[in-house]
């Protein structure tokens, strides 16, 4: 049942995710919650891993194949060890893992608490560095598939997020090297592009004119928010193919050759829009994205 994910001919054509175990931090909502409920459709056995249990299993209640939840901080590497061990325990070594736990703040570098800039970096890339350490000998024995979300936002350094952009970036660079290392084991990484994502985390961006500029000055199609589970379904779509790289929505892989140039794009956009504000910033204070990101780090 959980076998190697390469082992296609072991499954039915068109099906080559079922009876797999998948790990996915960040479960317990937005794109995580969409996505687990994506592979569970597609056949897959599910851990969930989030930092509230009782969130987690909201979603898990809705899933029609197996799944466990697990109460684990990405940031504490000895919870995520833990939680290794008892998915391989209660359903078997993980063909797919994801490292999809993240968060984002909005602000000014200056008027960033030191510790939550340092919150962002430590969850979006050694949170994803913790998952791989802790999931890579289960993926190495099951020739499996490590899955690094990282975002648009690594193309470009976005003012006003420089954690969120610099940690995304780091996000992108570390996947793309262990890529290289695990190669020789069968291991395959990928690496999802995510742009306008209709979650939660996205709910307050309209009350940032930096960011809203950016996105007025993108083309149409580059401005569309696309639905969470619909982004799911181009996830697990890579995900059952091991691509190396997954772009959602999928015109963003023909801007890969004009990275070079987005730092400067983006930065043009900015200058003009800072210019614009009378304070000469658009706003003053930095807080999480996302009213229940808020409320779950403050309880």
């Amino acid at each position: 049942m959980h076998g190697s994910l390469g082992a296609r001919t072991r499954h039915a054509p068109g099906e080559p995710l079922r009876g797999r175990v998948a790990v996915v931090t960040g479960g317990a909502r937005g794109l995580g919650a969409a996505l687990a409920r994506s592979l569970s459709s597609a056949g897959v056995c599910l851990a969930l891993l989030g930092r509230r249990e009782e969130s987690l299993r909201q979603v898990a209640a809705s899933l029609p194949t197996p799944n466990i939840c697990v109460e684990s901080d990405v940031t504490d590497r000895a919870a995520l060890a833990s939680a290794a061990r008892r998915v391989e325990a209660e359903l078997g070594p993980a063909s797919v893992v994801v490292a999809n736990a993240g968060i984002a703040v909005c602000g000014p570098f200056d008027q960033t608490p030191a510790e939550l800039w340092q919150q962002v970096v430590d969850v979006n890339l050694t949170g994803a560095a913790n998952t791989a350490r802790a999931f890579l000998p289960q993926l190495m024995s099951t020739h499996g598939y490590f899955l690094q979300v990282a975002s648009t936002a690594a193309f470009g350094s976005v003012p006003m997020m420089s954690a969120y952009s610099a940690s995304k970036a780091g996000a992108d660079s570390f996947a793309l090297a262990l890529r290289s290392e695990v190669r020789r084991n069968r291991v395959q990484v990928g690496i999802a592009y995510v742009h306008w994502t209709g979650t939660d985390m996205l709910s307050g961006i309209d009350d940032d004119p930096v960011l809203t500029a950016l996105r007025r000055h993108q083309p149409g199609p580059a401005r569309r928010v696309h639905t969470s589970d619909q982004v799911a379904r181009w996830l697990t779509r890579g995900i059952a193919q091991r691509s190396p790289h997954i772009y959602a929505p999928p015109w963003p892989r023909w801007c890969q050759p004009l990275r070079p140039l987005s730092p400067a794009l983006v930065a043009s956009v900015a200058r003009r829009e800072l210019r614009a504000s009378p304070s000469g910033t658009p706003f003053s204070g930095a807080e999480v994205l996302g009213a229940s990101e808020r409320a779950d780090r403050h309880s």
